[in-house]
């Protein structure tokens, strides 16, 4: 059956084929970044300083993050750029994503490529905001605490590293609601199947809130799996919205006309 001008079902794709399409989302996704690492290259400074905020605020005046290789600097600044470029260009690869899943969907449902794209980018951003703003302060703020008694020696490596597990991990994990709403609309979640399973959700999202937070402490792990099962609960709330829909739309096809 096919789905749309020029395009087919995964049915009626080969394996082949559909490496073919995967090839080409990757390689526009591939170009969308090197796009927008050039802005995120001439502002890598500029980040950076924006980045390193949540631990220099707790260091002594003056102080810096160090570096141990002459290089290290310099490719700091290019994953730096990077960064910048998936957060600038990231509605550009979401569609793409969309574009690779799209032919499994039958065509009144790819009229949500909008919503997709709009609601991803923003549960995207609002995880990494809630990261920079909320989590990671609060993880620099803890380990200087306890090394109190100490010089830091902060590198900019393991800084970044740490500051890139965080941010990006908690703006995959606020992607629940965007993935829960699409799943109902493909009949593959419920509000019910959701509500059944919560006691396994609260065990994940503390598995997941465990390993994003650079910190042992309940405390931290806390601050992240709480808004967590709040988003668990929105995405309930999403499935049964969907759900009532899907509902009220076949009651309307098989009532008589008239």
């Amino acid at each position: 059956m096919r789905l749309g001008k020029g395009r087919k079902s995964p049915d009626e794709m080969t394996f082949l084929e559909h490496l073919e399409d995967l090839r080409k989302r990757l390689f526009y996704s591939a170009l969308a970044l090197f796009l927008g690492f050039i802005p995120g290259w001439i502002f890598s400074k500029e980040i950076y300083a924006v980045l390193a905020r949540p631990v220099t605020q707790y260091l002594p005046a003056g102080t810096k993050l160090a570096f141990t290789s002459l290089t290290a600097p310099f490719m700091l600044y290019i994953k730096v750029a990077f960064l910048g470029s998936l957060f600038l260009m990231s509605p550009f690869v979401f569609l793409q994503i969309w574009y690779f899943v799209a032919p499994g969907l039958y065509q009144k449902e790819k009229k949500y490529v909008i919503p997709f794209v709009l609601m991803t980018t923003f549960f995207f951003a609002l995880g990494a905001v809630f990261g920079y703003f909320i989590v990671f302060p609060w993880a620099c703020r803890f380990f200087l605490k306890i090394a109190a008694d100490f010089q830091p020696v902060i590198t900019v490596d393991q800084y970044f590293g740490l500051a890139l597990k965080v941010l990006l991990g908690i703006a995959v994990v606020f992607e629940l609601p965007t993935l829960v709403f699409f799943l109902a609309k493909m009949g593959l979640v419920t509000a019910g199947w959701m509500i059944r399973n919560f006691k396994y959700a609260v065990l994940l999202v503390f598995v997941v809130a465990a390993v994003i937070t650079p910190t042992p402490d309940v405390v931290t792990q806390s601050i992240v799996a709480i808004p967590m099962l709040a988003l668990y609960g929105l995405s309930i709330l999403i499935a049964l919205a969907v759900g009532r829909g899907k509902k009220k739309a076949r009651r309307s096809e098989t009532e008589p006309a008239g």
